[in-house]
């Protein structure tokens, strides 16, 4: 594949070890090479300043971070980049700029499109099964896919609702928001279309006293995600690259 402008790949996880499992994952299943990307870790400093215009897309992955914390209690840090990511979201938003948010990614583009973000729809660390809606299936990432594909995720908060104006594209009996799109390119999913075994691993030891599971839970946990695949998932990640390579 042919990439004339990098892919811009943000990442918030304030881990070494968590942060390069997500980005190596994000390159295998996106089918992109070290040079394909541009690489920001933005868990420390925040948002720089950006042109659009110098990437082909931006991908956003998970964080340790909640939303819905009330802002007192939030750290400064992701006080910040909370806050840069409205101004950056202003932008990607008003010019339909291809954009993919995964898990942190899917609630700061709801809470930017003015969504309530609470623990109400919070699901244990798996693999889980969500289904496409009717606009799901003739969606450009999703057509061709089954009724039902499986993915995974593990979550404390998500969405209350599909955004105003946004189009549900999956949705799941345990956390009805999985997949949404605003305009015709930016793209947010709840669960994490570059998950696997190996990269849940790393992040089930690295979370065990985050308040997803309980610790003692964690091998067991690493077990299950052992047994499942999730290639529909990974798929949609080809494709949004495959897409928007340029």
């Amino acid at each position: 594949m042919k990439i004339s402008k990098p892919f811009l790949i943000m990442q918030l996880r304030p881990e070494d070890d968590t942060s390069d499992s997500e980005f190596r994952a994000i390159l295998k299943y996106g089918g992109l090479e070290d040079n394909d990307a541009c690489r920001l870790r933005i868990e420390n400093t925040g948002i720089p300043e950006l042109e659009l215009d110098d990437y082909s897309a931006v991908i956003v992955g998970g964080s340790p971070f909640d939303i819905s914390t009330p802002p007192d209690k939030k750290s400064a840090i992701q006080n910040k980049i909370e806050a840069d990511f409205e101004m950056l979201l202003g932008k990607v938003v008003s010019r339909d700029f291809p954009f993919l948010g995964a898990c942190s990614g899917n609630g700061l583009l709801g809470s930017f499109l003015n969504t309530s973000i609470s623990t109400r729809y919070a699901e244990a660390v798996g693999c889980t099964r969500i289904s496409l809606t009717t606009e799901g299936k003739t969606d450009a990432l999703l057509t061709g896919f089954p009724d039902q594909i499986a993915v995974l995720l593990g979550h404390k908060e998500a969405c209350d609702s599909t955004p105003a104006g946004a189009t549900l594209l999956m949705t799941g009996e345990n956390c009805p928001v999985q997949m949404f799109r605003v305009g015709e390119n930016v793209y947010a999913t709840q669960f994490h279309p570059e998950g696997d075994c190996e990269g849940f691993t790393v992040r089930i030891h690295a979370y065990k006293h985050h308040g997803y599971f309980r610790p003692e839970q964690a091998e067991q946990l690493i077990e299950a995600v052992g047994q499942e695949t999730t290639p529909y998932a990974q798929k949609i990640l080809r494709r949004f690259v495959a897409r928007y390579a340029r």
